[in-house]
């Protein structure tokens, strides 16, 4: 499961969106830092009324809408009286009026590297839907002398493994690539969130910044999204059940056909795996069962819900677990040698197949317990891409550091500093 509002340079408030529809945005009709610029210092000006109104459509101003650049923001809103920006739980922001028009405004700074939540507050009450946002570090900006890798054309695989179905993925390689060299691999579950180069998540922009800095390898990404069977989708077929299918399907078809064009490292050391909320939990499965294919993960917002769970059905093949399951299997399982970024936020979705951040917390501390090399990036945000793409500079090199390409394994121990600090805990509020 994957909805809600998310950002590119400019986002408009409204309902909840497939993960397609996020991964990309239309460009703005103003660059962000000229209306920001404005909003900091000629806010009274009628050239800042001027490019507000030019900016968002008149419809769109009436449910809230916003920019942002860095550590800089502007809300927009079309109210009759004062409305106020509730902001990551803290009391509202009063918001000030353009003048000559019935908008209002205000322009917080915000911390990078993170998701913020924010409401807009009309009368003293919510007005549309608790959103997050993301705002991106300078490794989330294209950087001037940084070489750009090449974004491959859309690919169409056509399954056995699961009869009939066709996905669609794409290959990305980085600046310099040289096919007789076998590169670092890292696959992306949902690859269509990741494909655009300047949407949400921006991987190849801040893959780029970070093989700059030396900060990750060179590395080749597999960006595969959900196949289909004729009209129906097979995302939380492939994803959600947890019987190993999905691992076989990507070893044996995918990364058997990109391993003929391109040049692959095949030890585990040198591969990881992502993905985001069902996806996620596809991507920690994988290397769970695969752990002499990938030793790295990347989960975020982490479904270790019961999507998938078959055992409420005497006749469902198999009786399948579900991702609930996996922070159980952390604690009483053998110890697998993989590391792992774990990433969610505290107001992630509550529903009837479970609790997100309640079964992040429970697998942030199983990996604690069982002694597993991993980090827990647990903020403010809902069930979107917000901190995905807001950390995902510290994710990846987090994942890679370290990495030494002459070798081909690696021991992952758990940080000392990490192994000192207490288990997440929950606060209970009353109220």
């Amino acid at each position: 499961m994957l909805s809600r509002v998310l950002f590119a340079a400019t986002i408009v408030v409204a309902g909840s969106h497939s993960l397609a529809a996020q991964a990309a945005a239309p460009p703005p009709k103003l660059q962000p830092a000229a209306l920001l610029q404005l909003a900091k210092h000629r806010s009274n000006s009628p050239e800042f009324r001027a490019a507000v109104q030019s900016m968002y459509r008149p419809d769109r101003l009436k449910t809230g809408a916003m920019t942002g650049l860095g550590s800089d923001f502007l809300f927009v809103i079309d109210q009759e009286t004062q409305p106020a920006l509730a902001l990551d739980g803290h009391p509202a922001l009063p918001m000030r009026k353009i003048a000559g028009t019935s908008l209002w405004f205000v322009a917080p700074a915000l911390s990078t590297g993170e998701a913020h939540l924010f409401q807009f507050m009309v009368d003293g009450k919510p007005f549309g839907p608790l959103s997050d946002l993301p705002a991106y570090g300078e490794d989330s900006y294209e950087q001037p002398n940084v070489p750009q890798g090449v974004m491959s054309e859309k690919m169409v695989h056509t399954s056995t493994i699961y009869p009939g179905m066709t996905s669609e993925y794409w290959v990305y390689t980085p600046p310099g690539y040289d096919p007789k060299i076998p590169l670092p691999l890292m696959v992306w579950q949902d690859g269509y969130a990741a494909a655009f180069r300047l949407g949400v998540l921006r991987l190849p922009v801040v893959t780029e910044n970070l093989i700059a800095q030396k900060k990750i390898p060179p590395m080749i990404h597999v960006l595969i999204s959900p196949g289909t069977v004729g009209d129906k989708q097979m995302r939380s077929i492939e994803y959600d059940i947890m019987d190993g299918t999905y691992a076989r399907f990507l070893r044996e078809e995918i990364l058997a056909d990109i391993g003929k064009r391109y040049s692959l490292r095949q030890d585990a050391y040198s591969r990881a795996i992502a993905g985001m909320s069902s996806g996620a939990v596809c991507a920690f499965n994988v290397a769970w069962l695969e752990t002499d294919h990938f030793s790295r993960v990347g989960s975020f917002i982490g479904s270790y819900t019961a999507i998938g769970w078959r055992r409420d059905q005497p006749d469902a093949k198999d009786n399948l677990d579900a991702g609930t399951m996996l922070p159980i299997k952390v604690r009483k399982d053998p110890r697998r040698n993989i590391r792992v970024w774990l990433d969610d936020g505290a107001n992630d979705m509550e529903s009837k197949d479970g609790s997100w951040p309640l079964q992040n917390i429970q697998m942030a501390n199983s990996l604690k317990l069982a002694g597993y090399d991993f980090h827990f990036h647990f903020g403010v945000g809902v069930h979107s891409l917000s901190s995905a793409a807001s950390a995902l500079p510290a994710a990846l090199a987090w994942l890679w550091r370290d990495y030494d390409s002459a070798k081909t394994e690696q021991v992952y121990v758990q940080d000392e500093a990490e192994k000192a600090l207490p288990l997440f805990r929950v606060q209970i509020i009353n109220r």
